[in-house]
């Protein structure tokens, strides 16, 4: 198996990792390395937050890491919370207090069900011993339900619902979230890269 550091201490984010690069990856995150400081989300994009993880924890131990960053823009909210959707109730905020914010928000601003268009974003940025190989990105478009739904998965899903579904990633079985959703789209593209690292160059 390849070994792939993540830098991350998210365990649902390194679940769905696992899940999505399959068998041939030895999928490992930053849980058992305490030493390690993942920087602060301080860039203006998803991408440049995702390529700072990753550069700052590459480990030599490590041939190839990943830092990812993904997050809810609703487009009511001029695209808010966007990539401070983990810190959006305040820091260290939880799950519960970033969906009351933005349900609050939509509410204050009288924003209608048919008007709470939204999208799932998620940047991943490849490195090995500091070199930046690529970055991958997926999204998922959907709208803001009017209340949280379903105890499945985890951040903004229960009140995310995907264009041409009726229920939120809440309420959705991971397999079923896992073959729609922006983090698998992304992921998709990552392991069609490192696959393709791992193939032999014709005429060798």
């Amino acid at each position: 198996m390849q070994p792939l550091l993540v830098a991350t201490r998210n365990a649902n984010k390194t679940r769905e990792f696992r899940a999505l690069l399959g068998k041939d990856f030895d999928v490992h995150d930053l849980s058992s390395f305490d030493q390690i400081a993942i920087p602060k989300e301080s860039g203006h994009t998803f991408e440049e937050n995702a390529i700072a993880k990753a550069m700052a924890v590459a480990q030599d131990r490590y041939l190839l890491v990943v830092g990812e960053d993904s997050g809810l823009e609703v487009d009511a909210l001029d695209r808010a919370p966007g990539v401070f959707s983990a810190r959006y109730g305040g820091e260290d905020a939880s799950d519960k207090e970033n969906i009351d914010k933005l349900l609050g928000e939509l509410t204050r601003r009288n924003v209608p069900l048919d008007r709470r268009s939204a999208r799932f974003r998620c940047d991943i940025a490849l490195v090995r011993e500091g070199q930046l190989l690529g970055t991958f990105e997926g999204i998922v478009e959907g709208s803001i339900a009017d209340h949280p739904r379903g105890s499945l998965g985890f951040g903004y899903d229960p009140i995310f619902i995907p264009n041409g579904l009726d229920q939120t990633f809440g309420e959705l079985p991971a397999d079923t979230k896992n073959k729609i959703s922006h983090r698998s789209k992304a992921i998709a593209a990552l392991r069609a890269a490192l696959n393709k690292m791992k193939r032999p160059s014709e005429g060798t």
